[in-house]
């Protein structure tokens, strides 16, 4: 018969030692002391940023009793679907969602396309008026875009641009659209850390000067590619100001372009045009209403940034390239 070993009995230091490693941790695991810490401090920051989102959600889909009601301040006694519904018959939600798409993609295609040309430009050749040039982008990113409101709003109307979508289009390509020198900057940081042994390599296999930017530069910066797609895009959706005046302030809803941000803004008066608002109305505009048409302003990029996380990470993962 085996005889069973016994199992030796750990002394007082070993177990205070094993109790500090567990607590503490060691070289090779994170003690759990820390892991608290860390985990209290991330779910406190991400209730911080999902809180005003889950709050809308929440009133967005309750009726009007749970909003008179103070016992009903998270969970709505019944999903009630009929805000969003007027909300957006209100905000001719469809409509404005596509005027919204274009006014947001093609100036971030021509951005992207025309500040990753200016950026490896600057980074790749040496030019005349190449510093001063630099600094003139610099100065430009730290102008404040509303002293060229005005000028730019006339220029636009001296173009026939006022109130069309190349109001937008044509700046962009131009190397002049929203915040334009900011992504020049970032590709032409990123074209800077492309190895030159693989641009050296190209031009000995005869590939030109675009050869080479399409081959190798543009590949090897999708990550600044991902990162100015989407916050061109987002600036572009979120711009309100601007996108008026180069609007010209159009009211044409079915005619003239519009957003959905600039609808949200113009909510209150679109739906007392749409519902009668005398006191005993079963429409009369409330709170939960107004969450739901800021719930669908902001749906759109709730969506596109759940869809594109993935490539956004992989960016920034992607972005250690060290140049020779």
């Amino acid at each position: 018969m085996a005889m069973k070993k016994s199992r030796r009995k750990r002394t007082p230091l070993e177990r205070r030692e094993h109790l500090r490693k567990l607590l503490l941790g060691s070289n090779e695991k994170q003690g759990v002391l820390l892991n608290i810490v860390v985990y209290t401090l991330l779910i406190s920051i991400a209730f911080i940023f999902l809180y005003p989102v889950l709050y809308m959600l929440s009133t967005s889909l309750m009726p009007k009793e749970d909003l008179l009601d103070t016992a009903a301040k998270w969970i709505p006694s019944s999903i009630y679907t009929k805000n969003y519904t007027d909300a957006m018959q209100t905000m001719d939600y469809w409509n404005s969602l596509l005027k919204n798409l274009a006014i947001a993609f093609f100036p971030t295609l021509a951005q992207v396309v025309v500040c990753s040309l200016v950026g490896y430009g600057f980074a790749r050749y040496n030019f005349p008026l190449k510093s001063l040039l630099m600094v003139i982008l610099m100065l430009s990113f730290l102008l404040p875009a509303q002293l060229t409101i005005m000028p730019n709003y006339v220029l636009f109307a001296n173009l026939g641009l006022k109130g069309t979508i190349w109001a937008f289009i044509v700046p962009a390509v131009l190397g002049m659209g929203f915040k334009s020198a900011l992504f020049i900057l970032i590709f032409y940081n990123f074209h800077r850390q492309v190895p030159n042994v693989l641009l050296e390599a190209a031009q000995i296999d005869g590939t030109s000067g675009f050869g080479a930017y399409f081959r190798i530069a543009v590949p090897l910066s999708l990550p600044a590619v991902v990162t100015v797609i989407l916050f061109s895009f987002v600036w572009y959706w979120n711009e309100t100001n601007l996108t008026q005046v180069y609007l010209g302030y159009a009211s044409s809803r079915n005619n003239g372009l519009t957003t959905l941000l600039i609808e949200l803004q113009k909510f209150e008066t679109s739906y007392e045009a749409l519902y009668s608002q005398w006191d005993a109305s079963p429409n009369k505009l409330n709170g939960a209403i107004r969450m739901a048409g800021t719930m669908l302003s902001i749906l759109p990029l709730l969506l596109g940034y759940l869809g594109l996380q993935r490539y956004f990470i992989e960016s920034v993962d992607k972005s250690g390239i060290t140049g020779e």
